[in-house]
């Protein structure tokens, strides 16, 4: 098969911007890491004018895809989670062009997940776990069973991306699988409201009581990228100057709701700043020592 599509990467091969070129084959019948191809072909660019592109091709009486991605993009993937067979890829394609070494590196960086990488990570799955899990408790009290149960699955979802990391793996498209070996307490939870025999909102009233649980628990893990940030300056943040911050661009759609439970959980406290608007304040927040 290599021989055969050799044509389709050869001449990108010899291009400098190439960084690397991976393939990999369908083992199954029913094959979603491959999207249904009987082949990918992967390669990373350093630059180009299109973040991903993507191209279909038959041969025999087989489909490929060629995908090339620049770094930028895959630097993305990688760090929001947003593409998550592409880590299957990276670490189980064939290799068949590597520049410089820069996909073994790359298989490197995923195997040994770097503490500053892993730190930004938690607090990205963290902000989406405080957001998802807000939603879900308000859409029960206000009734709204199964738009309550949509999110409050979503939230242990994020709950179980942030433990696998923790442990210093990246998260697979099987991440249930992972966490029933890491943290079979959470596996339970989600057993609880996908499997339960009982109605829909005793199983979201009880889940909301072990997730609240769950998150205090990892409060303090999950606030630790954001911490650093905020502690680079002793005066207090404005949430504009926070969202702006570069390392806050994966997360900042879910910052206010992550900031308002760190206040709750007393781990951030809000500083007043007076404008010229009579009984107005400005808030500021700085993170507790």
């Amino acid at each position: 098969m290599e021989d055969i599509l050799r044509p389709l990467y050869q001449e990108r091969a010899s291009r400098e911007e190439t960084l690397g070129v991976l393939l990999v084959e369908k083992h199954k019948a029913f094959s979603p890491s491959t999207d249904h191809f009987d082949v990918i072909l992967f390669i990373i660019v350093e630059m180009a004018e299109s973040p991903w592109q993507v191209k279909h091709y038959e041969f025999e009486d087989k489909k490929a895809a060629l995908h090339v991605v620049n770094l930028q993009q895959l630097n993305e993937w990688l760090m929001l989670g947003s593409h998550r067979r592409v880590v299957d890829w990276v670490v189980n394609g064939k290799v068949l062009f590597d520049r410089n070494e820069f996909v073994e590196s790359l298989k490197t960086r995923i195997n040994d997940f770097p503490i500053a990488e892993r730190k930004k990570k938690i607090g990205i799955e963290f902000a989406k776990l405080v957001r998802r899990f807000s939603d879900g408790k308000e859409l029960y009290y206000a009734g709204h069973f199964l738009d309550a149960y949509n999110n409050i699955i979503h939230a242990l979802h994020h709950l179980a991306r942030l433990s696998v990391i923790e442990h210093g793996f990246y998260p697979e498209v099987t991440v249930w699988n992972q966490v029933k070996q890491i943290e079979p307490e959470i596996y339970k939870l989600y057993e609880e409201l996908t499997s339960s025999d009982e109605p829909i909102n005793k199983r979201i009233e009880l889940l909301i009581l072990a997730n609240e649980f769950s998150m205090s628990l990892k409060t303090e893990l999950g606030s630790r990228h954001l911490k650093d940030i905020m502690q680079t300056k002793t005066d207090a943040w404005s949430f504009f100057d926070l969202m702006e911050h570069p390392e806050m661009e994966d997360y900042k759609v879910d910052l206010g709701a992550m900031i308002e439970h760190l206040i709750e959980k007393e781990y951030v406290q809000v500083v007043r700043n007076e404008t010229k608007g009579k009984g107005i304040f400005h808030r500021t927040y700085q993170f507790k020592n």
